[in-house]
């Protein structure tokens, strides 16, 4: 009966999240194009950028962009408005292949970039940016109850009969991939320590956390929303989303796994868009601005791991780097990983259907 009615919280927190994101899409985005010629851009006094970015990089945004807004106008005297869309990483690429005119995308990962380099929005050089075009790090973690009260210590524990949890849909969620990444990656380092470097021992631990899973959000934000609810006892998501709610008092406890993966997470101008707009300038300026000290700091300070060097080192202590961490390199790179985990065929859709 508990359960029944844990699942019935969760179908209700995913409906009221979907009509959320659908309000937000709504009001930040119009029905038609958003048009080049704005007579205050044309005159220079004002001009608007379109902002989509995935959802977890919400909260830091809302503190950065009026330091750019600052910077901006005492630099050209220019005022910048904004329009943003949050949604999950994949779900957002694709609303701005479908036509929502993004003229800058932060996005969860490289492979949701790449989708809008193979519908011709971003140019194929966009790795040549400093630190390969990405602006944030983290870590995917584990996130308890205060006390951690099942003593959760590391992925192996969340196979345990009667540990519920929680982790995004990597079908709508960039997130959620790293996610599935950082387990089926465990998975590897834990066979390499019996033997040998066996994919078959990582897909059947992948399974093992699988069939303790309570709900496949659409979002990192959304799994944290039911989290926060009650729903779960451990949530699989991004360090930061966790730092950053720890700071605004909530009360969990984080696990880092002794082997877990290095996230990076890219934003580029949308060329396309930004090149329609006439906001080549203000957009490249605002990305260049997402590297820099400032943003770095704030983005700190809402848990994610600078890629400014200055800032990281400044905020080290913060930032515990496990001994068994490993990158998208060690399971492949992104091209490996999205034939071998994510296509119609690969070991995610396989643990999917129970094969």
């Amino acid at each position: 009966m508990k359960r029944s009615f844990s699942r019935l919280m969760v179908y209700i927190l995913g409906m009221l999240s979907f009509l959320l994101v659908f309000a937000g899409i709504l009001s930040g985005c119009s029905q038609e194009p958003v048009k080049k010629a704005d007579a205050a851009a044309v005159n220079g006094t004002e001009v608007t950028l379109v902002i989509g970015a995935y959802s977890i990089a919400k909260d830091a945004l809302a503190d950065i962009l009026p330091k750019f807004q600052q910077q901006w106008k005492a630099k050209t005297g220019q005022t910048v408005k904004f329009q943003q869309s949050y949604e999950a990483s994949g779900t957002q690429a694709r609303a701005i292949i479908g036509g929502f005119e993004a003229d800058v995308t932060l996005l969860a990962m490289e492979g949701d970039v790449d989708k809008l380099v193979k519908a011709g929005l971003v140019g194929k050089q966009w790795r040549n940016a400093p630190d390969q075009g990405m602006i944030t790090r983290s870590i995917v973690v584990l996130g308890t109850r205060e006390g951690n009260p099942l003593g959760i210590h590391d992925f192996a524990d969340l196979t345990k009969p009667g540990v519920k949890v929680l982790y995004p849909n990597p079908q709508t969620s960039g997130g959620a991939q790293w996610d599935i990444n950082a387990i089926y990656g465990a998975g590897l380092k834990l066979s390499e320590k019996q033997g040998t470097k066996d994919p078959a021992y990582a897909k059947a631990f992948l399974e093992k956390v699988h069939r303790n899973v309570e709900s496949l959000d659409k979002s990192g934000r959304a799994s944290m929303a039911a989290f926060e609810y009650g729903v779960g006892d451990v949530v699989v998501t991004y360090e930061n989303e966790l730092l950053a709610r720890i700071k605004q008092g909530k009360k969990y406890d984080v696990v880092i796994p002794e082997y877990t993966i290095k996230i990076e997470n890219p934003a580029v101008v949308v060329d396309k868009y930004a090149d329609q707009h006439g906001t080549r300038k203000v957009a490249e300026a605002f990305v260049e601005f997402l590297r820099g000290k400032e943003a770095q700091t704030v983005f700190a300070d809402y848990g994610f791991r600078p890629v400014n060097d200055e800032v990281f080192q400044a905020n080290a202590s913060r930032f515990e780097v496990p001994s068994g961490q490993f990158d998208i390199s060690y399971l492949g790179g992104w091209d490996e990983v999205r034939k071998t985990l994510y296509s119609k065929k690969g070991v995610w859709y396989q643990v999917l259907a129970g094969l």
